[in-house]
């Protein structure tokens, strides 16, 4: 790791918290559909990474949005869920050659359907986590806040794909 590496990615990290804070706070669809772009800054880091790292830096990226939205560890939980969980959806997707050393989850490398198929399911687990930790219960609202915020989240995931992380970069 490189330190245009290390500089990139907590770049990205106050980026995305900063853009969840800021914006997405009280951006809300019908009342049900939230979106939780500080989870992009988990999806979007390299495939080899340290899952000691990983695990760390899920936490405190959920630490983080916990800090300010008063949630007493619910988006840490879950951050932490989905960081223990991407090795292994990685593992299940994992191309016929294997990924190289400088993969990383990105559109333009791995392609549309490998893309889409990763970030949903870990963006299901995670809000599945968040609001099923929130009402410690099962309620069937509790289903649609989780449909509807997965596509709200992923939605915005793909578009932050086509707009900040070009085809060129991707090749490099």
């Amino acid at each position: 790791m490189n330190s245009t590496f290390g500089i990139r990615h907590i770049v990205q990290f106050i980026l995305f918290v900063a853009l969840q804070i800021l914006l997405f706070d009280n951006l809300v669809l019908f009342s049900t559909g939230f979106c939780f772009i500080y989870i992009a800054f988990l999806l979007f880091l390299p495939i080899n990474i340290n899952r000691l790292v990983l695990l760390l830096l899920g936490f405190i990226v959920g630490f983080t949005v916990d800090v300010f939205y008063d949630t007493m560890g619910i988006h840490a939980a879950a951050s932490v869920l989905l960081a223990f969980l991407r090795p292994h959806i990685l593992n299940l997707l994992t191309p016929r050659d294997g990924y190289e050393a400088s993969d990383a989850a990105n559109l333009h490398i791995m392609g549309w359907n490998w893309f889409l198929t990763y970030a949903f399911i870990l963006i299901v687990v995670h809000h599945a986590a968040v609001f099923f930790l929130e009402i410690i219960s099962f309620e069937w609202y509790t289903l649609v806040k989780i449909l509807l915020s997965t596509l709200f989240t992923g939605v915005v995931v793909v578009i932050l794909q086509l707009l900040f992380f070009s085809a060129k970069r991707a090749k490099r």
